[in-house]
């Protein structure tokens, strides 16, 4: 096997391709070396732990898709920005389903406040910028938005709508058409009246 030159991007990178193959929960230093042809200890040198090697798929992950939901939604607003988004979604994680894992889990503090994940921030807000969300809205919007197409996702990853008909694109039509009702109908929601004080 020729020897790979290597750096942060090229242990990176692979280990991305492993999640994909193997799934993220396999990930292991000894996978990526072993792959790379070289012995665990020489990765080291570029990817501090494990865990800083998986930090770095989640951040390529998150570069990645605030790359794809950015293309997609580019030059629309409201529905169709909508759309491209969710879509994006979809499809990255049926295209690379490792990766699409690493972004399931609490991630690092490098991770968090990488570019890429600023980057995912920015194009979340101009999805919800053509709803006119006031600012105090965006992080709960972002939040309902985030749960309800990673909790589809991950429900049809399982099988869980491969028992009864109809089939998920037609939930996952259903799911987007009420992902904006809501949104357009943001500011005229009435709160539900709850026992329970918050802080």
């Amino acid at each position: 096997m020729e020897r790979v030159q290597l750096n942060a991007s090229v242990v990176v990178d692979r280990a991305a391709e492993l999640a994909d193959a193997d799934g993220f929960a396999s990930l292991s230093l000894a996978a990526v070396a072993r792959s790379l042809g070289v012995r665990p200890p020489s990765l080291y040198e570029h990817v501090r732990d494990l865990a800083a090697l998986r930090d770095g798929v989640t951040v390529l992950a998150l570069d990645e898709l605030a790359q794809l939901i950015g293309d997609a939604v580019l030059g629309r607003s409201r529905g169709e920005a909508l759309l491209g988004y969710c879509d994006a979604h979809r499809t990255y994680a049926r295209e690379h389903p490792g990766r699409w894992e690493s972004l399931q889990r609490r991630a690092g503090a490098a991770a968090v406040g990488s570019d890429a994940a600023r980057r995912m921030v920015r194009v979340i807000d101009a999805v919800l910028h053509g709803y006119g969300i006031p600012d105090d809205g965006r992080t709960h919007a972002t939040r309902v938005m985030g749960a309800a197409v990673r909790g589809f996702l991950e429900l049809e990853r399982i099988g869980s709508f491969a028992h009864s008909d109809p089939g998920s694109d037609l939930s996952w039509d259903e799911l987007l058409d009420s992902l904006h009702f809501l949104l357009v109908h943001w500011r005229e929601r009435e709160p539900l009246r709850r026992e329970e004080t918050r802080d």
